[in-house]
């Protein structure tokens, strides 16, 4: 039983990549994404010192995973008005719509939207005017 609820949730965050990917967006690394949704699902402040701690990997990864979420607009930092030493990371509305939009992916994914195909009898999600991304 547990075995099928894990492949269950296994095949949402599948179906849910997989949408990401198919749309005209941002390509976050699995690492990427871990920063984002950290710092837009928990709340209160966040440094890079603190996420670093939170995720359990190095500054310079949590570094190298902003410079690409501050690139496309997802997540920026700035200077803590309190102890310059620390740099804060904020949220943007851009980020908030990509947000929005994987709420809207999963929420998708597990209302009926997912439908399973004939080749592997996996769930996908089916949309109109897909276009897959090189990438």
């Amino acid at each position: 039983m547990a075995q099928a609820q894990n492949d269950q949730m296994l095949n949402l965050l599948r179906d849910t990549i997989v949408s990401l990917v198919r749309k005209d967006g941002p390509d976050l690394s699995a690492r990427q994404l871990g920063v984002f949704l950290t710092c837009y699902l928990q709340d209160g402040a966040h440094t890079v010192r603190g996420l670093a701690q939170d995720l359990n990997v190095s500054k310079p990864a949590i570094t190298r995973a902003l410079d690409r979420l501050g690139e496309l607009d997802l997540a920026r930092r700035k200077v803590d008005p309190l102890d310059r030493r620390s740099v804060l990371v904020q949220r943007t509305l851009k980020g908030s719509a990509f947000l929005r939009e994987m709420r809207s992916l999963m929420s998708e994914a597990t209302t009926g939207a997912v439908k399973p195909t004939a080749k592997t009898g996996r769930g996908t999600v089916e949309r109109m005017n897909v276009r897959r991304i090189a990438g």
